[in-house]
């Protein structure tokens, strides 16, 4: 096998593994009245069973950042699609107690993939960091939008516990490509440093002054970059659960069609993640770039808050905005860090705060707008965290970073 179509597979195997990064969590939501019914679950049960995952991120980020430095991304890329295989089978097997343990298994095996695939990004694809982090976040929102589709038809054909479960093919899948894959790439990795450790200790002394600019330079677009990530998780989380009782209560859309109203904030994340490497590549400014995402992102809790009519509008452009800004805070962190070792620690910090803010968002908000029984108040919420999101995007994206 030639080393170009080495690579192909190895992306392959990659992106199959990262449709199983988001299309479990999406899958529960078009069926979760029928899962609480059938299960006894309150209100507050059905709450606590689709955050669990969110929490996971933000609880096991630092494990499994070690995990990954300790057995390698290749087996903790295996591990986590085991977890998340497992996750789903037990989740379905109808009792309140499997259902949280399942859930809790399936969040604990996607945080595992979203610390080991940027890994494997940022080292083995780190001059396509862009054109591979898109591919990876729209494959993500592309597995989501096909469980969120077809859960409800299986679900009605054969029962939501044969509908959840069945989804676990996409691990099997996953496994049956990235196991091998990841075999190769393991040992191509151990060849490369047996090489590097025989050229001797020399070549690896570096001077102690330009290590501290490094070290300084990357703990500034941690920070920033952190930031970023809480603004934009948080308002992606926040509108995910709540865009369509807006559309619903400012527009007077009826539930069904609110929800449909919603979908295109999903669908045109898809875009948004494509879009991104190709004005990359084109040599757009990547502060060009983060500057007109965030200025699309903005645009829906404005948009909603002065001209409710062009709601469409607004969802579409927040819907592409989204994705492309996950793509972009993720390729920075690919892009900008010195080592892959530093890539992996940063995002360990990024995704631990970042989903940390996120699994508190829909609650909050939740809160906000029965207190003040209306949507103004939450909008601007929205707003003020996505403004935090620009801000340091536009700082972190700064060319300096991109030439020390």
């Amino acid at each position: 096998m030639s080393r170009r179509t080495a690579g192909g597979f190895v992306l392959l195997a990659l992106l199959l593994a990262a449709v199983n990064l988001r299309a479990h969590l999406a899958s529960l939501p078009p069926v979760v009245d029928d899962v609480a019914a059938s299960l006894g679950l309150t209100s507050a049960g059905v709450g606590l069973l689709t955050s669990v995952p969110v929490l996971c991120f933000a609880l096991f980020t630092p494990a499994a950042s070690a995990l990954t430095a300790r057995v390698g991304p290749e087996r903790a890329i295996t591990l986590g699609l085991l977890g998340i295989l497992g996750g789903t089978l037990l989740r379905s097997t109808g009792s309140v107690t499997t259902a949280m343990v399942g859930t809790t298994v399936l969040g604990v095996g996607i945080t595992i993939g979203n610390v080991a695939v940027p890994v494997v990004i940022a080292r083995d694809f780190r001059e396509r960091a862009a054109s591979v982090t898109g591919a990876y976040a729209a494959t993500m929102n592309a597995g989501s939008t096909v469980t969120t589709l077809l859960t409800v038809p299986l679900a009605v054909a054969y029962g939501w516990q044969w509908a959840l479960a069945g989804w676990g093919v996409l691990a099997v899948l996953a496994l049956a490509f990235w196991v091998p894959a990841g075999r190769g790439l393991a040992a191509h990795h151990r060849k490369v440093d047996a090489a590097d450790a025989a050229r001797g200790a020399g070549s690896a002394a570096t001077d102690a002054g330009d290590d501290r600019t490094a070290h300084a330079a990357q703990r500034r677009l941690v920070v920033l970059l952190t930031l970023a990530f809480a603004g934009q998780a948080s308002g992606y989380y926040a509108m995910t659960a709540w865009l369509p009782s807006i559309l619903g209560d400012t527009v007077g859309l009826a539930p069904a069609a609110a929800g449909g109203g919603a979908a295109p904030f999903q669908l045109a994340a898809i875009a948004g993640a494509f879009l991104v490497p190709i004005a990359l590549a084109g040599r757009v400014p990547a502060r060009a770039v983060a500057a007109s995402l965030s200025a699309l992102w903005i645009a829906l809790p404005v948009g909603l808050l002065v001209a409710p009519d062009l709601w469409w509008l607004w969802v579409c452009l927040a819907g592409a905005a989204q994705g492309g800004s996950f793509t972009v805070i993720l390729t920075l962190l690919a892009q900008r860090s010195p080592s892959v070792a530093a890539a992996r620690r940063g995002s360990a910090v990024v995704q631990t705060a970042g989903y940390a803010c996120a699994a508190a968002a829909p609650t909050a908000l939740g809160a906000i707008h029965e207190s003040t029984a209306g949507w103004t108040a939450p909008l601007l919420v929205i707003l003020a965290l996505l403004v935090v999101m620009a801000v340091a995007l536009w700082t972190a994206s700064r060319p300096t970073y991109l030439d020390r």
